[in-house]
């Protein structure tokens, strides 16, 4: 018999995961996150990343269920056997982005990023930037809408949107892709070892200012922004055998249309 897991289920604001979340926790009780062997996220991928920015630093494992829009990072919902797919479950090691900024006011601030790090024009004119790395300047001028970092697990997001390229897992690399760039024009990015610390510069802040995310945290009016792989911070996602995320991430570059 399969012992039955410290569960601590979570749920979206939306009636349908609320409405699952009550039935699940009838079912297998449930438990404050800090008590709790398993976290349990209903919703979208949206939602998958709040729960990881609010618990992310626990080290509980994450089973997420898809009751929103977008889940990929999500397994499919079930009421029936889930404590059987939990201990079936493939754990997938995420290790976030940092990152720190710099505004126009003096503050710095840092915030963690699981999916990307994105900065993007604030007004009508195009962003400035130049891009450093490890200390070595490799691009004076991008003249763009934006540009993003990202890690492999958010490769699939707003990077692969923006034409940059789908990471495989434990490949030890990070994406470096522009959005928009119309100079210079056939820029079209780089993939990164995932110990590079990337910063940019703002260069003309005060006529073209810019804003930076770290997922859905956004500092606006920056003027320089440091990003660089978590040395202490990991989570750990669970996803059902059959559709794990490294295939997911494979089937992504085989879909047409």
């Amino acid at each position: 018999m399969i012992a039955t897991p410290r569960i601590a289920f979570l749920a979206s604001p939306s009636e349908e995961a609320q409405d699952a979340c009550r039935e699940l926790a009838a079912l297998h009780g449930d438990h404050p996150p800090d008590r709790a062997d398993v976290l349990v996220p209903l919703g979208g991928d949206g939602f998958m990343l709040q729960t990881l920015h609010r618990h992310g630093g626990l080290g509980k494992p994450v089973y997420g269920m898809k009751l929103g829009t977008v889940g990929f990072l999500m397994n499919h919902f079930r009421i029936e056997g889930l404590c059987e797919r939990i201990h079936a479950a493939e754990p997938a090691v995420l290790r976030p982005l940092e990152m720190v900024v710099e505004t126009e006011s003096g503050v710095s601030m840092g915030s963690l990023a699981y999916n990307e790090v994105s900065l993007l024009r604030q007004t009508r004119q195009a962003a400035h930037l130049a891009i450093e790395l490890n200390g070595q300047s490799r691009l004076e001028e991008l003249i763009c809408d934006g540009v993003l970092v990202a890690t492999p697990a958010g490769s699939t997001a707003y990077n692969f949107s923006a034409s940059g390229p789908i990471l495989p897992l434990g490949a030890n690399v990070m994406a470096l892709t522009p959005i928009a760039a119309f100079r210079p024009r056939r820029w079209r990015g780089a993939v990164l070892k995932a110990d590079t610390e990337v910063r940019f510069r703002v260069l003309d802040p005060y006529k073209r200012p810019v804003s930076a995310t770290a997922d859905s945290h956004e500092v606006r009016d920056v003027v320089e922004v440091t990003i660089r792989e978590s040395q202490d911070r990991t989570v750990t996602l669970l996803f059902d055998p059959e559709h794990n995320l490294e295939e997911r991430m494979l089937a992504e570059q085989f879909i047409s249309g």
